[in-house]
């Protein structure tokens, strides 16, 4: 099995509870272009943030990221607007399920103090974060291997396509 990429990005920081209706209004979720849904990503929680956002940068939350409806254009919209990885102190299990099937990686970590602006580092194999400004290292809850294999298979469509079913190939 090949490593993921490690990544670097700026932190978008946000509070607790950001709900599916947050990530993407219902009003754009009457359509499959993902370009329409990356365009409004967050606009209704915060006007600006398309605007700041640069291909690869992270999202970064407090509790229960995801939470409201199971809203499978929540997830679609922040990988499609670039987000590369959303952190947060913990996800709505079904916001988890529908990143982690579109293979957008997400990491849980329950103490993060990551703030706006900064700088970050992350090996979504290690399971760690590097914040370059503060200089703290966390680690994140371990994915499970069956989700590693999906987010390295590009999600869950690609993985079965390739594998059949949930067997994990052996590295």
């Amino acid at each position: 099995m090949s490593a993921l990429t490690p990544l670097r990005g700026t932190a978008h920081v946000y509070g607790d509870h950001i709900d599916t209706d947050r990530i993407i209004a219902g009003k754009y979720t009457k359509t499959l272009d993902t370009s329409v849904l990356a365009a409004h990503v967050l606009e209704d929680l915060d006007p600006g943030f398309r605007q700041r956002l640069v291909f690869g940068d992270v999202l970064v939350a407090g509790q229960n990221f995801g939470c409201g409806s199971s809203r499978e254009q929540a997830p679609v919209a922040c990988k499609a607007a670039g987000v590369s990885v959303i952190i947060a102190r913990s996800f709505a299990a079904i916001f988890y399920r529908n990143a982690i099937n579109i293979g957008l990686p997400l990491l849980e970590i329950p103490q993060h103090t990551i703030a706006d602006g900064t700088t970050l580092r992350i090996d979504l194999d290690a399971g760690r974060v590097h914040d370059e400004q503060s200089g703290l290292s966390y680690e994140a809850k371990h994915l499970p291997p069956v989700m590693l294999a999906i987010l390295r298979a590009g999600g869950l469509v690609p993985f079965l396509a390739r594998h059949g079913d949930f067997v994990i190939p052996a590295e």
